[in-house]
């Protein structure tokens, strides 16, 4: 099986982030994509983000009976911070032998992973698929050819090289690194946030679902 892991605060989980995993899904012939929503993230103060249940039943509701996309709540099982590490021993722990896991992250997450808990461990355990989003400044040229390279040459080895044919760096100490980009839908949780405390509405940026539900239990106000 070709398994891709999907992690991140989901606060709250939106378009942008469903559409981004069935592309990744397609696009790298995945059987599953599943999603897995942080219970302490340890890079966010605790009152930036909301009940790990409601984030979880959020991402439930989002899901639906989606073919493909599937819902983990290993992290939120865990006592403590969230480490990404951790996850990726447990999947490979209860994963069949012969699956091929594929670790799937933002550009702005990955720019961050020196900073992460054994983040050398991961990169040789774990090929990653970093997906591009919008951002002012970066277009496709911009992530594709300068920021993801300099970071990954600069911070993490220099023996990474771009292979064009196939959009990966590659080393040969580490899991390789794909670029993949995927529809520029402009959303983020931080806006769809901040329309919730302004009275506004999120319609078309969550499914119906997650914002009736967002709407019942007063949560971003």
């Amino acid at each position: 099986m070709r398994i891709g892991l999907f992690g991140g605060t989901f606060n709250p989980v939106h378009f942008g982030h469903l559409r981004a995993a069935l592309e990744v899904k397609e696009g790298f012939e995945l059987d599953e994509v599943i999603l897995i929503p942080a219970a302490l993230p340890p890079h966010k103060l605790p009152g930036e983000v909301a009940d790990a249940a409601d984030r979880l039943h959020m991402l439930s509701l989002a899901l639906g009976e989606t073919s493909g996309l599937k819902l983990s709540d290993v992290e939120l099982r865990r006592s403590g911070p969230s480490y990404t590490i951790d996850t990726v021993e447990h999947f490979k722990r209860t994963l069949p032998a012969e699956s091929r896991i594929y670790l799937i992250m933002g550009l702005d997450a990955f720019l961050e992973i020196d900073s992460w808990k054994s983040y050398e461990e991961l990169l040789i355990q774990v090929p990653f698929i970093i997906i591009n989003r919008p951002r002012a400044g970066i277009g496709a040229d911009g992530f594709r050819w300068k920021v993801l390279e300099d970071y990954l040459t600069s911070e993490i080895s220099a023996d990474y090289a771009f292979c064009e044919s196939q959009s990966v760096y590659r080393s040969p100490n580490k899991q390789p690194v794909y670029a993949f980009e995927v529809t520029a839908l402009d959303i983020s949780s931080t806006g769809v946030r901040k329309l919730v405390k302004e009275g506004r509405s999120i319609g078309y940026l969550v499914p119906q679902k997650v914002a009736e539900f967002i709407k019942s239990k007063g949560i971003y106000l």
